[in-house]
């Protein structure tokens, strides 16, 4: 009988998590209690909330959820607290190498505005990256919902930071709202500070969204990408330019754009030769972490080992990680392999 290899062992990159939606549930009832902020029963209850986002009020009210769990981070200690509880769970599951994403304009008004909140973030990266021995970056994400001007403000706050621990530039919210190419002056900036482009797109709108990523704002990566599979054109431009699209397969199916894990289209995205980075996006909210997604490629699409393997190393040619602890971690990718 063949040994089936545990996949919390298995050396990879976390590429697409997301700074509040990574926080532990029981983390967030103690800081609520603290600040005596009130909680809904679906973030009390213990149960990953019910939730489906492909219409507008399910979309609000997951972004309720998410700003109620946010505005539980109020000091710089919450901060360090949350990261250095992100880090040990990756680590857990075998990260090698984590690009956390944040919006700092978010967390400024209870941490002294948009400067020091970015560097109270970054500080407790850095500082949690050289405790636990996990490669650790910031991504900086402008929200759709807001103003241009203010993505290009982030652009520009991000570059400034680029040798502290900024790796990346992102674009978040709902994409049914508004053009990518609103904020393509924002991506510019960035692209020319040295930062890598990681928008979302191909999660609530369709292909037209992972296309506009590539063409007006320059991605590197895209943050899900799995509706480019409803257009053979959008997934060809994806495989040759090797863009690696950020899969959250447990996201998608909480969120309702698939029914069912096997529904996610990773096999699709796999045979049309499209670099993938599995991810977990919102842990807090979708119950599952980073393990969990090879998981699902494993029980629901039949990927082999080898195959989940391959998968672990696109996630750290996907990265922003250095060149020695790529080199390092494909070395322990081949030796979880050999077993």
């Amino acid at each position: 009988m063949a040994r089936v290899r545990d996949l919390k062992s298995l050396p990879k990159a976390h590429l697409h998590l997301h700074f509040t939606g990574s926080m532990r549930p029981a983390t967030l009832l103690e800081l609520a209690d603290k600040y005596g902020v009130h909680l809904p029963e679906a973030l009390r209850g213990g149960e990953p909330p019910r939730l489906r986002a492909t219409d507008e009020r399910g979309w609000f009210r997951f972004q309720r959820l998410y700003d109620l769990a946010r505005s539980c981070l109020r000091e710089p200690e919450d901060i360090q607290r949350l990261v250095r509880e992100a880090a040990e769970e990756d680590v857990r599951d075998g990260s090698r190498w984590l690009e956390i994403q944040v919006d700092p304009t978010s967390y400024a008004p209870r941490l002294g505005g948009l400067i020091p909140a970015l560097e109270i973030i970054l500080d407790a990266v850095r500082t949690t990256s050289r405790e636990t021995g996990l490669g650790m970056r910031v991504l900086v994400a402008a929200n759709r919902m807001k103003h241009p001007l203010d993505a290009r403000t982030l652009a520009r706050l991000a570059v400034r930071y680029r040798d502290q621990g900024v790796v990346g530039f992102g674009l978040s919210n709902d994409e049914r709202r508004g053009f990518a190419r609103d904020f393509d002056r924002a991506f510019t900036i960035a692209r020319e500070g040295g930062l890598l482009a990681a928008p979302h797109g191909g999660e609530l709108a369709g292909p037209v969204s992972v296309r506009d990523c590539l063409t007006d704002l320059g991605a590197a990566r895209v943050g899900h990408g799995v509706r480019a599979v409803e257009d053979p054109a959008v997934l060809t431009s994806l495989a040759e330019a090797g863009v690696a699209c950020e899969v959250c397969p447990a996201s998608n199916v909480a969120l309702g754009v698939y029914e069912r894990p096997e529904d996610v289209p990773l096999r699709r995205l796999w045979d049309a030769g499209v670099p993938m980075a599995l991810g977990a996006d919102d842990p807090l909210l979708f119950g599952s972490r980073l393990a969990a997604q090879y998981e699902i490629a494993r029980l629901h699409h039949a990927f082999t080992d080898h195959e989940l393997a391959e998968l672990a190393r696109q996630s750290l040619r996907a990265s922003a990680a250095p060149e020695d602890v790529r080199a390092k971690t494909m070395v322990e990718i081949d030796a979880w392999l050999a077993g």
